[in-house]
């Protein structure tokens, strides 16, 4: 390769390629939904075949650092960042940061807590919560799966709200319950066939699995959630205090 580069040698020409695209993305050079050269640039720029430049541009689109669009080019993936720290929903996370977001309901409705949901929520097996299952999006493209559990006698008859339209940090203020703090973990795992697909995976991708606890200024667990997020499109930040 013609260029300087910083990068091994001894690796295949391909890789090289791949670390100097990914290099220029990293360093904002290729800036977030814009295009990278053409195949021809690159080929010409660093004096090698497009078959080569074709699989070094392969490998960053399956990473989920590019996006081939049909008959425009290559374009540079943004990547949607979640502070850890920071209590906010999906919606809130997204407008923070200028992203359109909108939301797809899977799946909604009442079933009895049961052992497992009774113990995370703090209440008794027999009592009703309310699930919901969703789709997430940002920029129309689908980047997470959600799954929501709420103790039903704290948000009454709220099978009547378009919770695709209202957030949920919406809807409890609509009861008057007031989110203060959450206990989030993060963790990987895999989805089933059919929601890998859902949200442009296969089954064999890793996803982050952000679990949360949420409690209200009353002490009260007021919901329990399961974001399963494209690893491709999330990265997220800790704040560590003295």
């Amino acid at each position: 390769m013609a260029e300087s580069t910083g990068v091994d040698y001894l690796a295949p020409v391909y890789i090289q390629l791949r670390e100097v695209v990914r290099s220029k993305i990293e360093d904002g050079e290729y800036a977030p939904g814009t295009a990278i050269p053409s195949e021809n640039a690159l080929a010409e720029t660093y004096g090698i075949n497009r078959l080569t430049v074709r699989s070094a541009i392969d490998a960053l689109v399956n990473e989920g650092l590019l996006k081939r669009v049909k008959g425009k080019g290559v374009y540079v993936m943004a990547k949607y960042e979640r502070d850890l720290e920071v209590l906010g929903g999906f919606s809130q996370t997204m407008k923070d940061r200028h992203v359109r977001s909108c939301k797809k309901i899977l799946l909604k409705g009442q079933r009895k807590a049961g052992e497992k949901y009774a113990s995370i929520l703090k209440i008794h097996e027999e009592d009703l919560i309310y699930y919901i299952k969703r789709l997430d999006y940002a920029d129309d493209e689908p980047i997470a799966i959600q799954e929501i559990f709420i103790p039903y006698n704290l948000v009454p008859n709220v099978e009547n709200i378009d919770i695709s339209v209202f957030s949920m940090f919406e809807i409890y203020k609509f009861y008057g319950i007031n989110p203060a703090r959450a206990w989030q973990v993060l963790d990987l795992a895999q989805l089933t066939q059919s929601d890998a697909r859902m949200i442009n995976i296969n089954k064999e991708q890793t996803v982050f699995l952000f679990s949360c606890t949420t409690y209200d200024d009353k002490d009260r667990v007021i919901e329990y959630s399961r974001s399963y997020t494209r690893g491709d499109k999330c990265n997220f930040t800790v704040h560590f205090h003295k």
